[in-house]
């Protein structure tokens, strides 16, 4: 058998961050899109059967793409605000990479099941995905939605008015890449 090994970057693909928003006064604040724009995700394979999994993300890398919902829409500066305040949550100067790892991965109907850790915020965590694959002109399209509570890894959700409009403590993490058979 072969051993071969693919790399993935955002050159390939997106990894993004969709949040939610909640408490009383949830109606005036924006759910966010957030892309990671510097990561990186090393594929080993064993034959035709992917045997490890390593992600690593650059926290410094987010950036908000933007604010749906809210009493008026997200402007320039004010994404830069929601970056530093999000920097901030995640503490990105003591925790700079958030990262998964995965050596259980088995085949499913529709892709893979990998199971493995994420660390984030400096707190690891055993994490399920399952990423779709599809094979579409002799290239994979992959996609994974995973969800995440930041409050399980050490992050404080970002408020406001005393906890009256705050970032939902679930977010959606969303993979898709692209890579030729």
């Amino acid at each position: 058998m072969t051993d071969t090994a693919w790399t993935l970057t955002a050159a390939e693909g997106e990894l993004q961050i969709l949040t939610a928003v909640a408490g009383p006064a949830a109606k005036m604040g924006h759910r966010l899109t957030i892309a990671m724009a510097s990561w990186r995700a090393d594929v080993q394979w064993r034959g035709k059967q992917p045997v490890t999994v390593a992600l690593l993300v650059d926290v410094d890398s987010l950036q908000v793409i933007k604010g749906e919902g809210g009493i008026t829409p997200l402007t320039g500066p004010e994404k830069g605000v929601v970056r530093s305040n999000a920097l901030k949550a995640l503490d990105a100067r003591k925790f700079p990479q958030i990262t998964f790892t995965a050596e259980d991965i088995a085949k499913t109907a529709g892709g893979y099941r990998l199971g493995g850790d994420v660390e984030i915020h400096g707190t690891s965590r055993p994490q399920t995905v399952d990423l779709t694959v599809e094979e579409v002109g002799g290239v994979w399209e992959m996609t994974a939605s995973v969800p995440v509570l930041q409050t399980q890894f050490g992050v404080k959700p970002y408020s406001l008015f005393v906890g009256s409009l705050k970032v939902a403590d679930e977010v959606t993490i969303r993979f898709t890449a692209r890579h030729p058979t």
